[in-house]
């Protein structure tokens, strides 16, 4: 009798398990409120376009969608809550493109960005300028090599920080140039971009939303990414000066926890693509100086899968390393 009744409970608790289970898989997503995770400070431009996401997704899917940011360790600290976070498509990280660089410039990272993370859609692109002060004797990027050349070891390039995406450019620069810019790091823009207009750099790679406010009081010479900048239409690229691996744009974009189902993914994204197109969010963005990006989220796994290879055989080459 005990035997016959316990297995009867058994069944019975499984029974509402499965049932529970599936009423939960049959829930619409998204069915409760989901959480932005910024991994830096608020104010920048990584938390901007995140609230400006996280409105429009509110007022398109009715739930609460609350920005939280959680900055450290050079946004580590943020990216690796998500890729520990359920699964579930409520937990949501909007990183930056250093986040596929940092497995090659740290010797322990608690997760792996291409394997831990799945990309959803990118939300912005940002090309750098490589710029001069304005009494700079260098008029274009061949001349500056050419004056770098002259004179070794008394010229710097000045970055957002070791390790960042201004520094990686930087020694690429030195490689394939054949020059000795010294490295000079910054702990982020606002003292990168004064040190470049008061004239302590000699040069400095900075990305587009920083150098666009600041242009009437620096040269640039040349941009990255595959074609020349709207405000910028005199400059020419690296690629069109015969430099290569320049081509790669710096993105913002959106990730969820690796495991998260299919059909989340891609209502994520289509959603977060449309409201990309909303004319108000991409003047917005465009004012930010960055360029409205968008698309599949199998597109945006390619880009990532792709900047990843460059910027390991690059940094690998350059033998840049983040020191604990």
């Amino acid at each position: 009798m005990k035997t016959s009744m316990m297995r009867g409970l058994c069944v019975a608790a499984w029974l509402v398990a499965l049932l529970g289970a599936q009423a939960l898989a049959q829930d619409p997503y998204p069915s409760r409120p989901l959480k932005l995770i910024v991994p830096f400070p608020a104010g920048g431009s990584t938390d901007v376009l995140a609230r400006i996401i996280g409105q429009k997704l509110q007022e398109s899917w009715g739930q609460t969608t609350l920005v939280e940011n959680r900055p450290g360790a050079g946004g580590t600290l943020g990216n690796n809550f998500v890729a520990k976070a359920p699964p579930d498509g409520y937990t949501v990280l909007i990183a930056i493109s250093s986040m596929i660089q940092q497995p090659w410039l740290m010797e322990k990272l608690p997760y792996d960005p291409l394997k831990d993370l799945v990309p959803v859609t990118m939300i912005a692109r940002s090309p750098s300028i490589l710029a001069v002060p304005l009494d700079s004797p260098a008029s274009n990027l061949q001349s500056f090599v050419a004056m770098v050349k002259r004179h070794p070891g008394k010229y710097n390039f000045g970055s957002y920080g070791v390790g960042t995406y201004s520094h990686v450019q930087g020694a690429l620069l030195n490689m394939q140039a054949g020059i000795d810019l010294t490295h000079v790091p910054f702990q982020g823009g606002p003292p990168l971009i004064t040190n470049m207009i008061g004239g302590q750099l000699a040069s400095a790679f900075i990305d587009s939303g920083n150098a666009l406010p600041n242009l009437h009081a620096m040269r640039p010479l040349a941009v990255t990414g595959t074609q020349r900048m709207l405000a910028l239409p005199d400059v020419p690229t690296f690629a069109e000066l015969d430099y290569h691996s320049f081509d790669r744009y710096g993105w913002f974009g959106v990730f969820l926890p690796a495991g998260a189902p299919a059909p989340v993914v891609r209502k994520l994204s289509d959603e977060i693509d449309r409201i990309l197109r909303l004319p108000e969010v991409t003047a917005k963005i465009e004012a930010m100086g960055l360029q409205v990006a968008g698309g599949k989220s199998e597109e945006f796994q390619n880009v990532v899968r792709t900047d990843a290879a460059v910027y390991a055989r690059i940094i690998k080459d350059a033998n840049i390393r983040l020191t604990p």
